[in-house]
């Protein structure tokens, strides 16, 4: 059996209070696995990048956003078998608080983008369900 290889991603999950409520900034997937299907912003961690600096130019290349590096704080490292059906993926999560719902512009690997209460923000693709109730409990948000 060949040994396993695994790919290392960055995600965001990007918070704002807009009208007393908490949202979430939400992409839809462009492309397989599964397009068409909402997500947390991240992607593919490029050979000499950390992780964090993944997580910022992936924001800003799927929605517009740009933040320093220095504005994300971690939440955690995601590693199941099978959380992405490409193969083995392991993925470190970001939160960042955003004074507001700055307008996000779809681009590279989204078709969508946008802002919606974390209350709707369900049936993410991979484990980003869990990875934004994590974010949630690590920031003691109340959902509402």
């Amino acid at each position: 059996m060949p040994p396993e290889r695994a790919f290392l991603t960055a995600d965001v999950a990007a918070l704002a209070v807009r009208d007393g409520v908490t949202h979430v900034l939400v992409i839809r997937r462009r492309w397989a696995p599964s397009e068409g299907q909402w997500a947390l912003p991240g992607g593919h961690v490029d050979p000499g990048e950390t992780v964090a600096a993944a997580a910022v130019r992936e924001l800003s290349e799927e929605t517009g956003l740009t933040v320093p590096v220095i504005s994300l704080t971690p939440v955690g490292a995601y590693s199941a078998p099978g959380r992405d059906p490409r193969g083995r993926y392991v993925t470190v999560a970001f939160l960042l608080w955003l004074p507001d719902t700055i307008g996000p512009a779809a681009a590279d690997d989204a078709t969508d983008a946008r802002w919606i209460p974390v209350h709707t923000a369900t049936g993410l693709a991979f484990d980003h369900d869990r990875i934004l109730t994590d974010a949630l409990n690590s920031a003691d948000v109340h959902i509402r």
